[in-house]
């Protein structure tokens, strides 16, 4: 028996955070007796114990409790586990920050607040042993501190991005290490611009959003081994001058001249500013996760020098320099190559570089406060043969953990999967941006809505969203409860559309569902409710939501205004189902927090009208949705606005739709996420798997297949030719669509439903013959559970299933199309219902129905006619296969069934006799991938 793993509030070992006088302890374990029942226990202590939970029944991992606690302290937690005689333990520790406790240090600057780099020092001595030294700090607008010419702490960008004026937050460092006894020291805060200050927005942006002039509050809390203590605060005893950053601003990016001697030093002035906002951390830190090496350096037509680190991401490019002093080598960032050329049109109006002057000496160089995304790096300056060895590139964003991952049989797809992983690390960087590359990188609240569920399952992102939960509780209460179509709004008062204004209640449900911790909720409920209540204020129809601007599908590919964005589903019909689900979010909510019952009745009713108003609107009394679209269909299904005994017609409704749209998507921003969840929850998982894995033009393996590392903000963002989209919005790192993913979690790899962070799971994977074998994990608070399946991995078509599940788990697995009596877990025949905890999990069945997939009548013709063994068979049936031989003919119409050519084309005559006996020759013959599958599985 063995603790492997304890988190506080989500994080490991938190330091500084704003804890509420609430702590969520979490643990994961290993216990390999499964007959004894386990008890836990949870001590809390300082000097002594403050809290002992005493010794409880083992029912879940979690103890979430009250308890007052101290500023600027650390308590020692510790977590047992007994078993019978024997007990585990394990500890951990978090520490409180300044809480409630009033700054006595001081605001401070430079008299000239035009400076780009604002320096401050403090000179003191230590002349004791230490015990302990804690350094609580904030800047505005971005800081670095260092400690005798040590930068402090391993994070970049802080205090974070937040509405400054309501919200600044304060850091803690231990900085015990840094401070040596009997010397003089050195406290050092450099400060930029960042986004309190700086340049930030559209269209050429707007200066001094939040402020005018960058300032930073400092204590520095001393205890010292024999009992005593010192402080020392940000005062006028300070002194400052300015630094060698000359300009810098997040879409800019950072000149910087080394040859700048840091002199004239003068006394610091305090500065008149509020208190009020300070607030311990809620921002997880923006740190490096790992460093990418050039991959090519490469010498384009134009004569350019480009370095390749062959992915996109977010960060910034670092590089040893050997430049004589003087020198001034220039680094410009680049998604994308045209015509092997280096490009950054869509980049539009921020500059993304980042220059540096030389003063000759050798060291690694890098920006201080900006970012950018990019992979392309063009480089000019350079007096000396460039070596990519002299280059490296820092992959930063918001500390989290990944928690999940799917790997299939299919290259294409994993490149996918990464794409994904990758568009949510660029795109995490402190708010949920929508790109980190162009004059934009805003929290977009909508963004951030439809890819949260995804987002859940890739990374430990709980704390990360609770922290923009709170960037949107600050707008709402700004705006009346509206939220801003971005959080922070940066100064910005549009907003209160569906979907994008509906995170607002959807953000805190996911994080909830997805940890079983209520915390989000409390900290949110008031705003979530006063979401719903404004859409009611200002509908224009009582129980629906109307009159008011949409985003509508955003970026939808059946809009007939193709100059809109919008799309073809009536924006609304979008906003009314929003609103009916946010409102049963606040009611769920509601009982969640055990509030008084009227307030989730009071929700629960509303919801409930405008459900039945909407069915009145857009649903006939048969069952037809009045609106055509596929995004229609799938928001109906999804949200459950159908009744059961018209369901059936409105999935067949959306698979004509889907028919008539050649199985390709039309959809946009609202549609794309949950469009092949409803098709896998209704039946057509294997038309879902089709559409997921259609290559051409609109899919999502049409950016792969055209090199893409991350996912694009369009479809199309890349044009077959590799060009760029002629769009002026076109980002190549937009995580939106990658949504995707959550159906991949939920459908391919199974994790179908969950109760209580994963405390109890039904697994219910479905299978396609085209994914034939998929690992994947996902890691709760519990740990990793851990999923491996194949499919035909015998002449019998045997499944063969590896689960490991761990302590505290409980797995229901529910297996399809098996043969009675064939299911076996480690070689013993079982039942059918399977409830698996705490062990390694060996599964075999034989399906009623193989998983080699053969020919149909409903496959595209160009499909059939890539197979020439199969068209040996064919061809002497029917002239329509010899008329197909013609390229043109098949380029124009060989993405049709051979059903649906006859019906609509008259030259094309195929006969009841014919159809008879080419469909015979189909079902008998596997596809030729499946062939070559089978041809392989014998040689093994």
């Amino acid at each position: 028996m063995q603790i492997l793993e304890i988190s506080i509030n989500h994080m490991h070992e938190p330091i500084g955070f704003d804890f509420s006088n609430r702590v969520r302890i979490e643990f994961s374990a290993e216990v390999e007796n499964k007959v004894d029942s386990v008890q836990k226990r949870l001590i809390i202590k300082t000097d002594s114990p403050i809290f002992d939970s005493s010794w409880q029944s083992y029912d879940n991992n979690v103890f979430d409790e009250a308890i007052p606690l101290e500023p600027r302290t650390r308590y020692t937690v510790i977590i047992q586990l007994k078993q019978a005689d024997e007990i585990s333990e394990g500890s951990t520790f978090f520490e409180t920050g300044k809480m409630s406790e009033a700054f006595k240090g001081k605001w401070i600057g430079n008299s000239n607040s035009d400076l780009q780099n604002t320096l401050l020092r403090k000179h003191f001595k230590i002349e004791k042993p230490i015990k302990s030294a804690r350094l609580y700090i904030t800047g505005l607008g971005l800081y670095e501190a260092y400690l005798n010419g040590e930068k402090i702490g391993n994070e970049f960008l802080g205090p974070g991005v937040t509405a400054y004026d309501k919200l600044i937050q304060v850091q803690t460092y231990d900085i015990n290490n840094f401070l040596t006894n009997n010397s003089q020291q050195e406290l050092l805060i450099s400060l930029g611009d960042g986004w309190y200050k700086g340049n930030f927005g559209f269209d050429g942006g707007k200066d001094n959003i939040y402020g005018s002039r960058q300032m930073a509050l400092a204590e520095l809390h001393i205890n010292y081994q024999d009992g005593t203590s010192d402080v020392i605060l940000s005062d006028h005893s300070w002194q400052t001058t300015a630094g060698k950053i000359t300009k810098s601003a997040i879409y800019y990016g950072e000149d910087y001249d080394d040859r700048i001697a840091i002199t004239n030093w003068q006394p610091a002035v305090e500065i008149d500013h509020s208190f009020a906002p300070l607030h311990d951390r809620l921002s997880l830190p923006i740190k490096n996760h790992e460093f990418l090496p050039v991959k090519k350096i490469i010498h384009t037509p134009k004569g350019e020098t480009v370095l390749d680190f062959g992915q996109n991401h977010a960060g910034w490019p670092e590089f040893l320099n050997h430049e004589p002093t003087g020198t001034t080598v220039k680094l410009q960032m680049g998604e994308i190559l045209q015509d092997g050329n280096f490009y950054r049109d869509n980049l539009r109006e921020a500059r993304a570089a980042f220059v540096y002057t030389s003063d000759g000496k050798e060291k690694w160089v890098r920006p201080h406060f900006t970012y950018y995304g990019y992979r392309y790096v063009k480089v000019t300056g350079l007096t000396k043969p460039i070596s990519a060895a002299d280059f490296r590139s820092n992959v930063i964003y918001s500390d989290m953990k990944v928690t999940g991952g799917i790997t299939t049989n299919n290259s294409k797809v994993n490149r996918l999967f990464q794409n994904v992983l990758w568009g949510q690390k660029s795109n995490f960087m402190d708010v949920p941006t929508d790109c980190p590359q162009r004059d934009e990188r805003l929290g977009w609240s909508g963004d951030a809505d439809v890819f949260s569920g995804t987002a859940v399952l890739n990374m430990n992102s709980y704390a990360f969203f609770k922290k923009y939960a709170k960037d949107i509780l600050i707008e709402q209460k700004e705006h009346h409860g509206m939220l801003t179509m971005y959080a922070p709004a940066m100064g910005v008062d549009d907003g209160g559309a569906a979907v994008w204004g509906d995170a607002a209640t959807i953000i805190p449900w996911t994080a909830y569902l997805s940890t079983g911790d209520p915390a989000i909720l409390r900290q949110n409920y008031s705003e979530m409710k006063a979401w719903v209540d404004w859409i009611s204020a200002h509908s224009s129809t009582p129980n629906l939501w109307t009159g008011q601007f949409q985003f509508g599908d955003w970026l939808s590919l059946d809009g007939e205004n193709p100059a809109l964005p919008t799309g073809k589903t009536d924006e609304d019909f979008i906003a009314s189902v929003y609103y009916y689900y946010s409102t049963l979010i606040v009611s769920k909510t509601a009982k969640v927090l055990k509030l008084k019952t009227d307030e989730a009745d009071k929700y629960l009713v509303r919801a409930k009208k405008i459900k039945e108003a909407i069915r009145k609107e857009y649903i006939t009394p048969n069952g037809r949705l009045a609106i055509d679209t596929q995004t229609a269909y799938a928001l109906a299904l999804y949200f459950n606005l159908i009744p059961e005994s018209q369901k059936k017609r409105v999935v067949n409704d959306l698979v004509t739709r889907l028919d008539k749209d050649n199985n390709h998507l039309k959809t946009g921003f609202v549609g794309t996420p949950i469009i092949c969840q409803v098709l896998s929850d209704n039946g057509y998982h294997k038309l879902a798997t089709q559409i997921f894995l259609n290559e051409d033009f609109p899919s999502w393996l049409y950016a792969v297949n055209l090199g893409a590392t991350t996912v694009w903000e369009r479809w199309n963002s890349v044009l077959p030719d590799g060009s760029m989209n002629p769009e002026v919005m076109n980002s190549l790192n937009h995580y939106s669509i990658g949504a995707i993913m959550q159906w991949a979690y939920k459908y391919v790899l199974g994790l179908k439903e969950q109760t209580n962070g994963y405390q109890k799971v039904l697994l219910s994977p479905q299978f396609d013959y085209r994914l034939k074998h998929v690992t994947g994990f996902y890691e709760s608070s519990y740990g990793q559970l851990k999923v491996d399946y194949q499919l035909e991995t015998d002449e019998n078509h045997t499944v063969k299933i590896k689960l490991e599940v761990p302590f505290g788990q409980t797995v229901n697995l529910e297996l399809p199309n098996y043969q009675e009596g064939s299911i076996k877990v480690n070689g013993l025949q079982t039942d059918d219902k399977l409830t698996l905890t705490n062990g390694i999990f060996n599964i075999t069945f034989i399906p009623q129905t193989s998983y080699i997939e053969h020919y149909s009548l409903n496959m595209p013709v160009k499909l059939l006619m890539s197979d020439s063994e199969l068209l040996t068979q064919l061809t002497p049936i029917n002239s329509v296969f010899s008329f197909f031989k013609d390229k043109t003919n098949l380029d124009n119409l060989g993405s049709m069934s051979l059903k649906q050519l006859n019906t609509m084309l008259p030259f094309i005559n195929i006969s009841d006799t014919d159809f008879s006996k080419i469909e015979q020759i189909l079902k008998q013959t596997p596809l030729s991938e499946e062939r070559k599958f089978l041809h392989e599985r014998r040689s093994l």
